[in-house]
């Protein structure tokens, strides 16, 4: 009897964890893939969509090649998971009705992302139409609707307390819609402030560029300070200054699903016993990967694809059917700063961070570049065509 892999997620750590295990098992495992969504939308271009520097039909990919390739793929959301007995929970969406099944495991692996959860912030609920980002697709374009329509007022970016996912995306978020407003003459009459309840904008290698961009653009940075409470037009930080707002936007603290909690897989992000070893603390059948794991990096791509690989890893260990990946924690980004000219022509800051070093060896280009955007671009391209076949 072949070995059932189940793994929940169908982003990059999940198909990582897929495609990788599909080649090395050879047939000998049934694989399987359970994801909410029926395609796949790539993260760390979406804020380019703003400016209409990136297309969505570019960053988006079905689950049909992995399918051609032997993976099973079960579109559903997870309720709940059984450790003890081995099964996870579904209630699968059919064009035609709603049905609920149990899937069995041998061998699970945990890989659904985050959960944006603004339920700490009084007032959340009420002022939830309020708030835009760019880390959901639907909200992307709701924020891109509202800053290239507004002609005064004031806008206000929020960055929650690390660690979340892609840290540089709110900076990012505050530059290009500065960018968006000198392209559009509009921002003599709109105020940018980005709050951060960092001590500084992340990641902290490139802290420093990305204030100087700010104080260069007339960026309000308040750092340190929290969004505890939202109105319909305004914010109150955790020392009770009250700012008023035309646009939000709000990227939400970043926690497990509920489904991971519920299992007692985690408090807040699915306990790991080591970056290397993905196994949960208690459960030698389930691991995890990607942003849901709780590791001492940041979350993003690189770190989501890296922890699949070490997944990867512990279980062709367990099988005993190989060599393992070569892998190592470390990456290569690249932070859009938007354009001081107010041209829609994004530059980009480089940086780096090796974690086989301790400490982190930071690396850097502080000065942005058009090139640097994009390498970005085809480094996402690359990853895709990689994992999704096109």
């Amino acid at each position: 009897m072949k070995t059932r892999i189940t793994i929940i997620g169908g982003g990059i750590a999940g198909v990582a964890v897929a495609k990788t295990l599909l080649e090395k098992t050879g047939g000998e495992a049934e694989i399987q893939i359970i994801t909410k969504d029926k395609h796949y939308t790539a993260g760390p271009s979406r804020p380019l969509l703003l400016t209409g520097e990136q297309q969505l039909d570019r960053i988006t990919r079905g689950y049909e090649e992995l399918i051609l390739r032997g993976v099973k793929v079960t579109h559903g959301l997870v309720t709940k998971i059984h450790p003890d007995e081995r099964k996870v929970e579904i209630v699968q969406s059919p064009p035609s009705n709603e049905s609920r099944s149990n899937i069995e495991y041998d061998i699970l692996v945990v890989a659904p992302g985050v959960v944006y959860d603004g339920s700490s912030i009084e007032g959340y609920d009420q002022a939830r139409g309020k708030i835009a980002n760019v880390y959901e697709i639907g909200r992307v374009h709701t924020l891109k609707h509202w800053v290239h329509s507004i002609t005064k007022g004031r806008i206000i970016v929020y960055a929650p307390p690390m660690p979340y996912r892609c840290a540089p995306a709110p900076s990012e978020m505050t530059l290009l819609i500065n960018t968006i407003l000198k392209a559009r003459k509009a921002r003599d009459n709109v105020e940018v402030i980005h709050v951060d309840a960092n001590d500084a904008p992340q990641p902290p290698v490139i802290a420093k560029e990305i204030t100087a961009l700010f104080e260069e653009n007339g960026i309000n940075l308040i750092a340190g300070r929290r969004i505890i409470e939202l109105g319909k037009d305004k914010v109150t930080l955790d020392d009770g200054e009250e700012l008023e707002y035309d646009i939000l936007a709000l990227l939400e603290p970043n926690r497990a699903p509920d489904f991971v909690i519920e299992a007692g897989l985690g408090s807040q992000w699915f306990e790991v016993r080591s970056p290397e070893n993905l196994r949960h603390v208690k459960y030698d059948d389930i691991l995890a990967a990607g942003d849901v794991a709780k590791l001492p990096f940041p979350k993003n791509q690189e770190i989501a694809y890296e922890s699949a690989l070490h997944a990867v890893n512990n279980i062709i260990d367990e099988l005993g059917i190989g060599e393992p990946v070569k892998v190592q924690y470390a990456f290569l980004g690249w932070v859009y700063v938007g354009n001081p000219k107010g041209e829609l022509q994004t530059k980009s800051l480089k940086f780096g961070l090796n974690f086989t070093q301790k400490p982190p060896k930071p690396t850097k280009d502080p000065e942005p570049k058009t090139e640097y955007t994009k390498a970005k671009d085809e480094w996402e391209q690359a990853y895709l065509k990689s994992l999704f076949g096109y």
